[in-house]
């Protein structure tokens, strides 16, 4: 989003030639495909050394964008003002030199000044003025250029309040400005906006954050809110597409949506989800049937609005003293069912966010139940496999963020004894989960350090881009010695590998700190935990440990096992 200058590198320029001759293959492609490119237009983002050639050119420092320090190595980018003639001249030489390198254009450019990014002021007439700016530097060098933007900084960035959306939207020709109502599915812009005030827009779904692997979605929004939108009132919508951050996880959520740019009736997700098992599995077994309508009731329902990052104990481990959250019993409804216990996770801080939980996690066992169920009939089904052992994952992820309420619990209590036993089965639980997750390709880390080794072109490329693919999912760089990136976690997997060798020994770490506070008398050594988390995660972001590429162990008798050890007459612990 241009809020960096840079984040570690720099990369070799091998690497930005490999990246050249890749997407003039991908550009060739889509246009034997018949498909339209988006290009980048120029979005007035400069070097700061711009501003010695140009010195009297308008240029602003902005903010911090998620630096541990503000370190300007990486953050408080410089933006050239929308209305300084220089911008224009840029931007059509943006374009020119696109032209030059790739040959032929669609006309179609990507332009995203303000997201997560806010503007220095907010006069409506400034912000006009900055829109119309923004056009004439592509219009400038393509005279049928077309504006695509992202609709993210109208759901992230309470500025955009209607006098500035709409003079925002309004300062470019009818026609010639394409919005992406960009996390249509949770939080669509175009019923609050009077679709996008005469603008056209695409639906899209954002549904995942970072390539987070947890079984979400909002099958109903998908069904039925695309349809809804092209045929509401005085509509100005012309597509619908998918925007999401990362793909291979929920295949269910994808297979909905792609159908979704061919239907002109709102979707039966019932009778659409019956028939999916059949397609997905080759046969139909009415047991998982059921078990699919559970799901559609339950992970795939969420309506809180909530955004969803996965934040689970075991991928995202608060980093706060355990005295300061808090557990709270009591009871509520759930789909007219009572629950015997909601455990609520709180902090005085905002370095922990609490897990998401939106659903029954009782009927999601039921599911998980009826899935092995039918594992004599379907085992032989890769695409029952991955399900399988997503949903195992699912239940087990839910049921560790408990067990570590149990830990907190039992810490604040003064109980020793308790927290070591409780901790000693987490820590077995998080081993345990690693043995499942290994038992099917889509769950494996090697492939991913893997593919980025492949790329290099001698042994310090490959060093540096197995440490670019390890840093990604675990710390994302920034960090100090003594303070975690803001970004930590951000890219959390389950992957087999992962959990064995960095999620497991970093909970062992903080567990350790608890019952030495315990024991000593004195308090939670904060300080010390996060120095030796860091240490373990720089150590294992340098390693070169080799994993495996392929899957090994036998899913369906992998997630019986860890049924019967953890899950089964776990109701109790229903949220």
């Amino acid at each position: 989003m241009s809020n960096l200058h840079g984040w570690g590198g720099p990369l070799p320029q091998s690497w930005l030639d490999q990246q050249l001759v890749l997407q003039k293959k991908i550009l060739v492609r889509i246009y034997e495909l018949g498909m339209n490119p988006v290009l980048p237009a120029f979005s007035g983002n400069v070097p700061a050394a711009l501003q010695n050639v140009f010195p009297s050119a308008k240029i602003t420092q902005l903010g911090n964008w998620f630096s541990v320090k503000s370190d300007p190595r990486w953050c408080c980018t410089y933006l050239l003002d929308a209305t300084d003639p220089l911008f224009i001249e840029i931007g059509r030489a943006f374009i020119e030199q696109q032209l030059k390198e790739y040959g032929r254009t669609s006309h179609i450019y990507n332009c995203d000044t303000f997201d997560e990014n806010t503007p220095p002021v907010d006069s409506p007439e400034y912000i006009s003025s900055l829109g119309a700016a923004i056009y004439s530097g592509m219009q400038s060098g393509d005279s049928d250029a077309v504006w695509l933007m992202q609709g993210w900084l109208f759901s992230y960035d309470p500025f955009w309040r209607p006098p500035q959306m709409k003079a925002l939207l309004n300062s470019v020709p009818l026609g010639k400005l394409v919005v992406l109502d960009l996390f249509a599915e949770v939080k669509p812009i175009w019923s609050t906006s009077k679709q996008f005030y005469g603008v056209p827009y695409i639906w899209c779904m954002l549904h995942n954050f970072a390539g987070n692997i947890e079984m979400y979605g909002i099958l109903d929004s998908i069904a039925f809110g695309p349809v809804e939108a092209r045929t509401s009132e005085n509509t100005t919508m012309v597509g619908v597409g998918m925007s999401m951050e990362g793909i291979e996880q929920n295949p269910v959520v994808y297979d909905l949506m792609s159908e979704m740019a061919f239907q002109h009736e709102k979707v039966d997700v019932k009778a659409w989800i019956n028939q999916y098992s059949v397609r997905r599995y080759g046969r139909s077994v009415p047991a998982i049937q059921d078990a699919w309508n559970v799901l559609y009731h339950t992970v795939y329902n969420c309506t809180d609005g909530a955004t969803d990052k996965n934040r689970d104990v075991i991928v995202a481990f608060p980093d706060v003293d355990p005295s300061i959250i808090s557990v709270t019993e009591g009871k509520y409804q759930n789909y007219g069912k009572p629950v015997s216990k909601e455990a609520v996770l709180k902090s005085e801080t905002s370095s922990y966010d609490h897990p998401h939980l939106w659903y029954s996690t009782s009927e999601v066992i039921r599911a998980l139940e009826l899935f092995i169920a039918s594992g004599n009939e379907l085992s032989a089904s890769n695409t029952y496999r991955y399900d399988l052992i997503d949903l195992t994952r699912q239940a087990l992820a839910k049921y560790a963020n408990e067990l570590f309420l149990n830990i907190i619990e039992a810490y604040q209590l003064n109980d020793a004894h308790g927290v070591f036993q409780l901790s000693r089965r987490f820590l077995e639980l998080v081993e345990d989960m690693d043995g499942l997750l290994a038992c099917h390709d889509g769950f494996l880390l090697g492939p991913w350090l893997e593919s980025a080794k492949q790329l290099a072109q001698n042994e310090e490329q490959e060093k540096q881009y197995e440490w670019n693919a390890r840093t990604q999912i675990t710390m994302w760089f920034d960090n100090t010695q003594e303070e975690a990136s803001l970004l930590r976690d951000y890219g959390n997997k389950y992957w087999s590998g992962l959990l064995r060798d960095y999620y497991g020994p970093r909970a062992a770490i903080y567990f350790k700190y608890m019952i030495e506070s315990l024991e000593s008398g004195d308090g939670f050594r904060l300080k010390d935990w996060r120095r030796e988390w860091i240490k373990l995660t720089n150590d294992w972001q340098n390693g070169r440990n080799v994993y495996p590429v392929e899957s090994n162990g036998d899913a369906l008798i992998t997630s019986q096992w860890l049924y019967n050890k953890y899950l089964q007459g776990t109701g109790v612990f229903d949220h």
